[in-house]
């Protein structure tokens, strides 16, 4: 297949903040959910896990698509979870989990992995590897956890909290990339590129002032 070829990247998640996070990057993919049972897979470590679940996704999606002459197609799997008090925390299960978890978190600090699996379409070149952040949330109010967590915020992503969302007020700070803790880290997407012979710029769309859509590059 020419490394000539224009890219086509597939985002393997219905995750908003994740393709959101694309697009303000001049990333435009397809979305294909991929539809693997996360309860399936269990690991002792939380690095392995969101690696292993991203793959699958990943490999799930690139199993339904063909490849084309005109373009190259990348899949991209990703997923996160939250490592705490030697627990690996995903979504919660219901409200009263939600806010249990705040209880214990607040005033204190946790790790939020995502792995990330880049699958080429059509052959069988594949890379994964795993962006690690560390979070430290604010010592918040029953107040506040009642009121976040009746948003139902908490209940749709990894560890109860978003950092781009609602729950962006009630963390002190994080040391790493906060897209890992959004859901996707664009220097490890890059990373991820380069170790298939390719650039994050041949994903590009030339995005003019006001994200007014130009042209594509190259």
């Amino acid at each position: 297949m020419s490394n000539s070829l224009p890219l086509r990247l597939v985002l393997a998640s219905q995750s908003p903040a994740r393709r959101k996070l694309l697009q303000a990057a001049g990333i435009e993919p397809d979305v294909l959910v991929s539809g693997v049972d996360e309860s399936l897979v269990v690991a002792e470590r939380a690095e392995d896990l969101c690696l292993e679940l991203a793959r699958r996704k990943a490999q799930a999606v690139a199993d339904r698509l063909r490849s084309t002459p005109d373009a190259r197609t990348l899949v991209l799997g990703c997923d996160s979870v939250l490592a705490f008090d030697g627990e690996i925390l995903g979504k919660p299960a219901d409200a009263a989990d939600a806010t249990r978890r705040w209880e214990r978190m607040r005033g204190r600090s946790g790790v939020l992995h995502t792995g990330h699996h880049l699958v080429e379409v059509g052959n069988e070149s594949q890379v994964g590897a795993v962006a690690s952040t560390v979070v430290h949330f604010a010592d918040v109010t029953d107040a506040e956890i009642a009121a976040y967590v009746a948003t139902g915020e908490p209940l749709a992503v990894a560890g109860a909290f978003t950092i781009d969302g609602l729950g962006g007020a009630f963390l002190t700070g994080i040391e790493g990339d906060a897209g890992t803790v959004v859901g996707l880290s664009l220097p490890l997407l890059r990373r991820l590129l380069h170790d298939l012979g390719l650039s994050i710029t041949d994903l590009w769309t030339k995005v003019a002032p006001g994200a007014q859509e130009v042209e594509p590059l190259g």
